[in-house]
């Protein structure tokens, strides 16, 4: 199938995509890349575009954004703007269409859509700052001044999140735990399709060598220092892939068998993974593209036993007959994941990599495009969700 073009059911619909912010190419960027690739012609609204920061399939195309474009150091500071973020979505001005399609993990869900238009927003999961991951990002040792202020805002911004999904039609989630998220906090179903892997960029090879990966923006929630003081411990090479404002502080946790690339392109990052001996991913995601690119790579996974890695790992105590992909471990420790790498290591040969990339190949790009597809069309043909709340 063809995923250049708009597939016939969506023929002459007029579509705007709505994004939180364009910095850099991760998870949340893939799913944009996806729906950039369904909507050719969309235009692009998002709060910062860091231009040269995602893939071509996005930057290509026209891209509109905030008043936050033109504030003092936004291009590396923006998080800092966060009371401001209401008011930046609130300003995007989005021109007459039948479809607007956020994806958003902070305000993007909260655009005010054109009249008569149908608002379907995929969700990463509900703004991460000010729900379930606040303490990771303002508790004690996190957030510097915002630490102090954060408390004067949570409830006031908490309300705002909850009233503005009114301007939501349908809710659609990346894992049924951020489905799960939805409820609890908005009080709203939604429906799950999961983000797309394309798995065809990744492929075994027949030379593996003896270092774990991590690739992951450095940020708190990700737990990266766990993976480092594991490796540490067990006097494991370990490559870190990625960036982020925690990167000193990592940095200042590693010993010499850490080794720090920033950002890698395509090809090497395909290779890295291919190389590996398993993939470290101690964070609880939303959902975790990273696991299931390792997967397609033919290298198995240790991974913290929650959130959305539940749902595409499948453990070594759990596979019920099916083939393994992964190790999890249970709290965040050092001395847990330590075990789990442990155990990876001595039953290593039961990780067989034409499985691990059969079971990434279920989450391919194809499937997502296949899914969001028929959801897209199917909402359109429905009626708009009746919500309390400003639109």
């Amino acid at each position: 199938m063809n995923f250049s073009a708009m597939p016939p059911s969506l023929s002459g619909v007029r579509v705007v995509l709505v994004h939180d912010w364009l910095t850099g190419m991760r998870g949340g960027e893939k799913v944009l890349e996806a729906l950039c690739r369904l909507f050719p012609s969309a235009p692009l609204y998002t709060l910062l575009h860091l231009r040269g920061s995602v893939g071509g399939v996005i930057e290509q195309r026209t891209i509109r954004t905030s008043f936050l474009q033109r504030m003092p150091l936004a291009a590396k500071r923006y998080r800092h703007y966060l009371p401001l973020f209401p008011a930046a979505v609130g300003s995007l001005k989005l021109p007459p269409c039948d479809l607007v399609v956020s994806t958003s993990h902070c305000v993007a869900k909260a655009v005010r859509p054109p009249r008569g238009s149908v608002h379907v927003s995929y969700l990463h999961t509900p703004m991460r700052y000010i729900w379930d991951m606040y303490a990771d990002y303002f508790g004690p040792g996190r957030g510097g001044a915002a630490r102090y202020v954060m408390p004067l805002l949570r409830g006031r911004l908490q309300r705002w999140d909850v009233a503005t999904c009114g301007r939501v039609d349908h809710f659609l989630a990346n894992s049924r735990h951020v489905a799960r998220r939805i409820e609890r906090h908005y009080g709203r179903r939604a429906q799950v399709i999961h983000p797309p892997v394309d798995s065809g960029r990744f492929a075994p090879v027949a030379r593996v060598e003896d270092y774990y990966l991590v690739v992951s923006a450095l940020v708190p929630y990700k737990r990266v220092d766990l993976a480092i003081q594991a490796c540490n411990r067990l006097g494991r090479r370990l490559v870190v892939v990625g960036a982020g404002p925690e990167k000193a502080r990592l940095q200042s946790l590693a010993g010499p068998n850490v080794e720090f690339l920033g950002w890698a392109g395509d090809e090497h990052l395909a290779d890295l993974y291919a190389r590996a001996k398993a993939f470290l991913f101690p964070g609880e995601e939303d959902f975790g593209i990273t696991p299931l690119e390792s997967m397609a790579a033919g290298r198995p996974v240790v991974a913290y036993g929650r959130g959305g890695a539940l749902e595409t790992v499948v453990g070594l105590d759990d596979a019920q007959g099916r083939p393994p992909t992964g190790v999890f471990f249970d709290r965040q420790e050092v001395e847990d994941l330590v075990g789990a790498m442990s155990r990876l290591e001595a039953d290593l040969e039961r990780f067989e990599p034409q499985a691990l990339a059969e079971r990434a190949a279920q989450f391919d790009t194809k499937v997502f495009m296949r899914q969001m597809s028929a959801y897209l069309s199917q909402a359109l043909a429905a009626p708009a969700v009746d919500q309390a709340g400003e639109r």
